[in-house]
């Protein structure tokens, strides 16, 4: 974790489809990028930030996302987004994160992320399974 310093960055580009809409997440009924998938989008550009830079026992996860969608993007064109990371306060980690189409900036946002122990993670979750039934 020594190497997580701020100024990482990471990327991630894809061109906006049928199944990426606000029609299809029904987060609106227009066929355009929808907050949704923005959203999980803007969090793939801060994991790939990270990559290479946990160690192999860690993950990181998503705990806040602070978003502006501030235009629509149409089927058909591309979205790239970056995140750099701004912050690192122990686990927390705090991004700053852009999104862009062919024609204009469409969101920003802060984007807080959290490094944990993968198999402490998954164990608490399960927990919460074998909690409800009993086990």
């Amino acid at each position: 974790m020594d190497d997580i310093t701020v100024g990482l960055s990471g990327e991630v580009e894809t061109m906006v489809t049928e199944d990426d809409t606000a029609e299809r997440w029904g987060s609106g009924l227009v066929p355009v990028l929808g907050t949704p998938t923005l959203v999980a989008m803007m969090e793939n550009g801060a994991v790939t930030a990270l990559d290479g830079h946990l160690r192999p026992e860690q993950t990181s996860v998503g705990g806040r996302m602070d978003i502006h969608h501030l235009a629509p993007t149409p089927v058909g064109l591309s979205v790239h987004v970056r995140a750099e990371l701004m912050e690192v306060d122990g686990r927390r980690l705090v991004f700053h994160v852009e999104a862009w189409d062919e024609v204009e900036k469409i969101g920003e946002a802060t984007h807080e992320r959290f490094i944990v122990d993968r198999d402490r993670f998954i164990a608490g979750a399960k927990a919460k399974v074998a909690s409800l039934r009993g086990s």
